[in-house]
């Protein structure tokens, strides 16, 4: 890390991870929880509207309005819920896609075309399905209910229900379920509006033509993007568009980058001159070089994602979940072509046209499109899609209404029970496949992307362990580095653990933060020069408060290194092009933090404590031993857990 922190106190969160606040895991981790508050108030709005209908329909049936002059905004509270709150849910799903743009999976632009085209057979058959149950009535008018998926309900469920190391496939969910909003949100446009106003869509459009110049010309204080966002949303909300479409908008329009090294030294720099003199303009421009070396995209998800998952989604669900079950309902629901389409538009259609869609491509494309998940995950992320919630409700409420509209209700909530359920099977029956199989049928053999750009060169990298191991572990680290130091135990423990792994050290030296971090990878590089590196390694991560030269001076002689020798190497500076290399090799793969760890070329996100690492280590043999060149070396240890 960039900051010093005691050493005894426990973090466990990579550098990466405290500059980079949307990775996958972190995202996941906060829709498993929203995802049980979503259920609490969804239960709390069916109880309510049982016990007491008229009360739960008068609440949100309350009318709210804001006027300024002559000038007034008048929606009863669902609508405020519906078409207000729930533009920030959006704008989260729009920075989240965005950020899969710039920093993720879909920054290789041809991994886009198979989850989209997933995403699309799993919109078109349901409607299908749904036509199929309704042709002819005037419910066909619903068909826009059974397309989109609850993105954040979806990656909660699986959290729970999916098997444990499935970054790839919660990737996959994403982006599929992601193409079903972008879609959902652009029919809500075009086939759902209410007394549309092209006068106010070109006002609209405008707004959005402001945005983007005011972005082109490097403006990033944040009341801007608000006010031109408030604006734009009151212009769609004349057009007779739902105006949660501003909320996507916007948030595909946020960049996302990872901090570079010299915008955090320079961050370090300005925070360094206000601890020298601590007054409020050097308070300010500390500030202002701490907010500038993080992307919007990062900071909005760091405000709005929470309040999106704990708050949004709770009270949108609280306000439309409400129906009141009785024995007519129940009955009528029983041979309702609404119901029965919607179920079955969710439970089948989804998975079916999503493993169809993603089967024809692979096969007709020769697999140079092919998922980047097993067919077993792929049938998985198609079954949790059929949890439609929020969005098939919200759609619900535009497109029906009277008992129609309960009758919908009711079948979005069968089908999330459903979908749930269905997807516990499939996982739960790839679970009992021989171990094998099961990864192939989780993982599959698609290769994916490789984020450490300098490839591991063992005749030239400091390299513990088998030089052909089919797992390798590399940490950029610097030896004055707090984090470093707590990580450095668990490596061992990983290394005692795993015996068929390679590690790597890198060096990155924090000079601006870390004093005695550019000597210290001096030293280890002329302890090197005599074959003690992992020797002076451990030496100096275990005596990190100690890094002067008379102290490396003595680690040498503790060593019974060649001392003549080793103070020429320190003299000349004879390691300082090598830790360079290094260095440029961190600047290519887009580090600028300590420690940062690869496993087979992929960054790390996430915990360095054992149980983390050795879950993506796991993953990795998995995927390792899906390669063709993969054999078992007879002699080794259990290489894919621990002994015991």
């Amino acid at each position: 890390m960039t900051g010093e922190t005691p050493r005894g106190r426990w973090y466990g969160r990579t550098d990466w991870v405290g500059r980079l606040n949307t990775p996958l895991r972190t995202f996941v981790q906060t829709e498993t929880g929203s995802a049980r508050v979503v259920l609490v108030a969804a239960v709390a709005a069916l109880a309510w509207a049982n016990l007491h209908v008229s009360s739960y329909e008068s609440m949100w049936g309350t009318p709210f309005s804001v006027q300024l002059g002559d000038w007034r905004v008048s929606h009863d509270l669902r609508t405020w819920v519906n078409s207000g709150l729930m533009t920030f849910f959006f704008l989260v799903i729009g920075l989240e896609l965005r950020r899969d743009f710039d920093l993720g999976e879909l920054r290789e632009r041809r991994r886009v075309t198979l989850p989209l085209l997933a995403g699309i057979g799993g919109i078109l058959l349901p409607i299908a399905i749904y036509l199929g149950f309704n042709a002819g009535e005037p419910t066909a008018a619903g068909w826009g209910v059974v397309m989109a998926t609850d993105t954040a309900l979806a990656l909660g469920m699986l959290a729970v229900l999916g098997p444990r190391f499935s970054d790839r496939l919660r990737g996959f969910l994403l982006t599929v379920s992601v193409v079903d909003d972008l879609i959902v949100i652009a029919v809500l446009a075009i086939a759902y509006p209410e007394h549309p106003s092209p006068t106010a869509l070109l006002v609209a459009a405008g707004i959005f033509g402001v945005v983007l110049l005011v972005r082109a010309s490097g403006v990033r204080w944040g009341p801007v993007y608000a006010l031109l966002g408030v604006a734009a949303w009151l212009a769609v909300s004349e057009s007779g568009v739902d105006p949660v479409v501003v909320g996507l908008v916007m948030g595909l329009l946020t960049y996302a980058y990872a901090p570079g090294r010299s915008e955090l030294q320079r961050a370090s720099e300005m925070f360094r001159l206000f601890r020298e003199q601590p007054t409020p303009q050097l308070a300010r421009s500390a500030r202002s070089g701490l907010a500038s070396a993080l992307s919007p995209n990062e900071r909005l998800q760091h405000i709005y994602h929470p309040w999106a998952s704990y708050l949004v989604v709770p009270l949108f669900a609280l306000a439309n979940v409400g129906i009141v079950i009785d024995g007519e309902l129940l009955a009528r629901a029983a041979t309702s072509p609404v119901t029965l389409g919607v179920v079955m538009a969710y439970v089948v259609g989804k998975p079916a046209g999503i493993a169809v869609a993603s089967y024809l491509l692979t096969r007709l494309s020769r697999d140079r499109f092919r998922p980047p998940v097993g067919w077993a995950a792929v049938i998985g992320v198609g079954t949790i899609s059929g949890i439609g919630f929020t969005i098939a409700l919200l759609i619900a409420t535009h497109a029906l209404d009277g008992p129609a509209l309960d009758q919908a209700k009711l079948g979005i909530i069968v089908a999330t029970i459903g979908a749930s359920v269905v997807t516990w099977l499939v996982f739960r029956v790839a679970a009992l496949l021989p171990p094998a199989r099961r990864a192939r049928a989780l993982l599959g053999a698609a290769e994916g992307i490789v984020d450490l750009m300098v490839p591991v060169d063992p005749e030239r990298d400091h390299v513990r362990g088998p030089h052909e191991a089919p797992v390798t572990v590399v940490e950029y680290g610097d030896f004055e580095c707090p984090y470093c130091g707590q990580a450095e135990p668990v490596v061992r423990e990983l290394l005692t653990d795993f015996a068929n792994i390679r590690y790597v050290w890198r060096h990155l030296p924090l000079t601006d933060v870390h004093p005695h971090a550019q000597l210290a990878a001096e030293a280890a590089e002329a302890a090197g020069e005599q074959h003690a590196f992992w020797e002076m390694h451990d030496l100096l991560l275990d005596h990190q408060d100690s890094l002067d030269p008379a102290d490396v001076l003595g680690y040498a002689g503790q060593l019974g290194l060649d001392l003549d020798r080793f103070r020429e190497h320190l003299a000349t500076r004879k390691g300082r092009d090598r830790i360079a290399e290094d260095v440029d090799s961190a600047d290519l793969s887009d580090v600028s933090g300590t420690p940062t760890f690869f496993i087979n070329g992929r960054r790390h996100h996430g915990a360095y404590d054992i149980e983390a690492l050795s879950a993506a280590v796991k993953a990795a043999f998995a995927s390792a031993k899906l390669r063709p060149e993969y054999r078992r070396e007879p002699g080794h240890r259990h290489e894919d857990g621990p002994q015991g």
